[in-house]
């Protein structure tokens, strides 16, 4: 049985992974320390056999017993919220943890993908963003901690692949939805529906002209694995490049939900990119991918997760 390390493997994104790298029989090593993780996001994997836990914190040294064959570094605030309040974890879990997970990484011999990020282009000045863009980033501005993290985090990656042999693969995450997102994480999913159901204003920033592409968390899983199998050293896309404005996209919560609440319009957020679509030309023609599951029905199901924990 081969044996996957996965860092931040109690977060949104990481507990998916744990979940299906069980059902394609392989043993899991789930490594968190719950600064955005939460606990109840792998409760029902807790005894199941092939998984084990470890509460820790990745931008230490981290020693594993016997072989390893993967390494999937999710550790990450991953929110505007998070790495607004958390700003020196998100920099250190970019630098120290990417640095520690790929030592790991080189020392069993394992394969190594990275959770990179489509706020490595930033504000975009192209559209759609394909993987050789190469971003418009504000190093200093209030999300330059995450946007920086995330593409030294990649640029370290290489330097392993090419200096140290490493097999790497690094996937640039676009906007995910789906159950077992924080309520509170200041994205715009959890934040319209969690307004939505209790009837309070869904808060548009800007005028909401502002675009956003979102893929269900099972297509976006589906895109990691099949890239962290194939042969790709140089970063890929994985998102849903059906494109939408922020202010559609709240009529639509306001729709599936059958809530009444208003919309307010904020200040736009500094740096806030104004444009995000990716360009998956990449992913369906080298690993034979796409989203498949419809907004609509990703949706219904994320809404009924959000009715059952709120």
């Amino acid at each position: 049985m081969t044996r996957a390390l996965i860092t931040g493997g109690a977060g949104f994104l990481g507990s998916h992974l744990c979940e299906l790298f069980l059902e394609r029989g392989h043993e899991v090593i789930c490594i968190d320390n719950f600064i955005t993780g939460n606990p109840a996001n792998i409760q029902h994997l807790i005894g199941r056999e092939g998984f084990s836990f470890v509460k820790y914190d990745v931008t230490n040294y981290i020693h594993i017993d016997g072989p390893l064959d993967y390494v999937l570094h999710f550790a990450s605030p991953a929110s505007p919220i998070d790495y607004l309040e958390k700003p020196i974890q998100t920099l250190k879990v970019g630098s120290l943890g990417t640095h520690k997970t790929l030592g790991v990484a080189k020392d069993k011999g394992a394969r190594y993908l990275i959770a990179s990020t489509s706020e490595v282009y930033g504000d975009p000045l192209v559209h759609p963003q394909k993987e050789d863009y190469w971003g418009n980033v504000n190093p200093v501005g209030p999300r330059g901690v995450y946007d920086e993290a995330k593409r030294f985090a990649e640029a370290m990656t290489m330097a392993y692949h090419r200096f140290h042999g490493v097999q790497t693969r690094i996937v640039r995450i676009f906007n995910t939805y789906g159950p077992r997102m924080r309520i509170r994480d200041g994205r715009v999913v959890p934040a319209f529906i969690s307004q939505a159901l209790r009837n309070e204003p869904l808060t548009v920033f800007g005028d909401g002209s502002q675009t956003r592409s979102f893929c269900f968390v099972t297509d976006l899983i589906e895109g990691i694995y099949r890239l962290l199998m194939s042969d790709e050293v140089n970063p890929t896309n994985i998102g849903n490049p059906n494109e939408m404005t922020v202010l559609q996209f709240a009529e639509e919560i306001k729709r599936l939900t059958g809530s009444n609440a208003p919309i307010e319009f904020r200040p736009l957020p500094e740096d806030d990119p104004k444009i995000r679509r990716p360009d998956i030309t990449k992913a369906r023609t080298l690993l034979h991918w796409e989203p498949v599951v419809p907004l609509q029905e990703g949706l219904t199901k994320t809404i009924d997760y959000f009715r059952r924990v709120l």
